[in-house]
């Protein structure tokens, strides 16, 4: 299983990541706002991050932009997780770096095969 860093000022959409992913065996840790995460990510490590883009203060571009900038976080896969749904949002967010888009709301019986091909090989859901 991965270790997943999620980011999301949501509290009830961070809560219900956070659920799933760890009942499919991940190990999470989680942050309420870009500069949370990157705090976070300077001393934590993860191989895959799930990151809101509408996040007050820091949005979810410059968070990644910013992450990138960590050493350990340089390569790790960025999955937005947002509501942003007009015409070209998918090809802006692919445009800035992530490596995937998992819309929302969440779909819990969607998320872990979503996330699976992001994951680094032999930490899939069962």
């Amino acid at each position: 299983m991965a270790r997943i860093l999620v980011v999301e000022d949501n509290r009830e959409n961070l809560e219900l990541m956070v659920f799933l992913l760890s009942a499919f065996g991940h190990d999470t840790i989680s942050a309420t706002s870009g500069a949370a995460a990157l705090e976070l990510a300077e001393r934590e490590p993860a191989e895959i991050v799930l990151l809101d883009i509408q996040m007050p203060e820091m949005d979810g571009f410059e968070t990644a932009r910013a992450l990138r900038s960590i050493e350990s976080y340089a390569e790790v896969p960025l999955v937005a997780v947002t509501a942003l749904a007009m015409p070209g949002d998918r090809e802006m967010i692919l445009d800035a770096g992530f490596a995937g888009y998992i819309a929302k709301p969440i779909d819990p019986g969607r998320l872990p095969g979503q996330l699976a091909s992001f994951l680094p090989l032999g930490t899939g859901s069962p």
